[in-house]
């Protein structure tokens, strides 16, 4: 039982972070795989993700996303509206998949779904604020050629992540490593530019 609560977590972990990625991947993934597979359960509560209608809606969204996200200035707007999107999305993906896993086996996360919210939304607003935070260095260091090769990369760590944490949850450390490798050199790189800023600004600033 404690192996399953281990992998339903790491299910949502995964999850949740893809949605940080690009909100409406994950989303996708699981309203799909509720609707045409027996991979993923979802309670009733989250029965809305299956719906037609809905996944359409999620689908002409993505595709806005996809291409938005690729220019750049306007990945930086888009960046900005996402803020509220990618980690409601992660709290959508992590208590929709912890909810299901455990439905039947634990009265606590039925009577306390919020926990699945809260942690879903701080790891997409985590993974956001990081996304968005190195966006304007690639910009920058590239003159806006590399908005559409970082924006494509994104979107495939998002659709991996999402297929690894539903078929291989226990893979999901090891995916988010392999993701948090190019973000720490992108971090730093955003740390030294910062720096460098306020030495210019500090340099100018002193008489002559």
């Amino acid at each position: 039982m404690e192996g399953c609560e281990m992998l339903a977590a790491l299910t949502g972990l995964g999850l949740s972070t893809a949605a940080g990625l690009n909100a409406y991947i994950p989303l996708l993934v699981v309203g799909l795989l509720a609707n045409f597979t027996d991979r993923v359960k979802l309670p009733g509560d989250y029965a809305w993700l299956t719906n037609g209608w809905v996944l359409a809606v999620i689908a002409v969204l993505l595709l806005a996303e996809i291409v938005l996200d690729k220019v750049p200035v306007v990945d930086h707007v888009n960046d900005m509206i996402q803020t509220a999107v990618r980690p409601a999305a992660g709290g959508v993906v992590f208590s929709a998949t912890q909810a299901a896993s455990q439905l039947d086996h634990s009265a606590w996360m039925a009577e306390n779904p919020w926990v699945g919210w809260v942690v879903g939304i701080g790891v997409a607003l985590v993974v956001h604020v990081m996304k968005s935070s190195a966006r304007p260095v690639v910009n920058a260091t590239t003159v806006g050629a590399g908005a559409p090769v970082i924006s494509t990369v994104e979107d495939a760590g998002s659709l991996g992540m999402s297929l690894v944490a539903v078929f291989f949850p226990a893979l999901v450390i090891l995916a988010l490593i392999v993701l948090a490798i190019p973000a720490f050199f992108l971090l730093r790189a955003l740390r030294r530019r910062r720096a460098r800023r306020a030495q210019r600004l500090s340099q100018a600033s002193q008489p002559s």
